[in-house]
């Protein structure tokens, strides 16, 4: 019996052990969204087209999508997890990706279970992830 309640406990342990924090499966999304805008972003300007990124929470299907991009240049339009929300800062509710090589100051605010985490362009550097209090203008 207690040989039982030895490895249940080491099992319970090694589960918590490996279970991704909620920070960390934000983190992991941040960097993941920077990544897609930035690809976006050098397919506006490469083909000169008019590129935007707009979070679409309304659709189950497609919670946010990149609009303007070739058809050959297909991006993903899902988060990896579903309990992921995000919302544009300033109210505009998309953020313009190009073609002109400055796009102004922009910043998406990534949610999760209470958690908040910024990905912010000053319109010149690369799109980057930002603890909010950096992010913060």
């Amino acid at each position: 019996m207690v040989v039982v309640m030895l490895i249940a406990a080491a099992t319970a342990g090694v589960s918590l052990a490996l279970r991704d924090s909620t920070q960390d499966r934000l983190d992991r999304e941040a960097v993941r969204l920077a990544t897609l805008l930035e690809a976006a972003r050098a397919e506006a300007r490469a083909a000169a087209l008019p590129v935007i990124w707009r979070p679409t929470p309304e659709a189950d299907d497609q919670p946010f999508r990149f609009v303007g991009l070739a058809a050959s240049h297909r991006l993903p339009t899902h988060w990896l997890d579903d309990g992921i929300r995000a919302q544009v800062d300033g109210g505009r509710g998309a953020l313009v990706l190009g073609p002109e090589p400055l796009i102004g100051a922009q910043r998406v605010i990534l949610m999760l279970q209470g958690q908040r985490i910024a990905v912010a362009t000053d319109g010149l550097r690369p799109f980057a992830v930002q603890a909010l209090d950096e992010a913060s203008h």
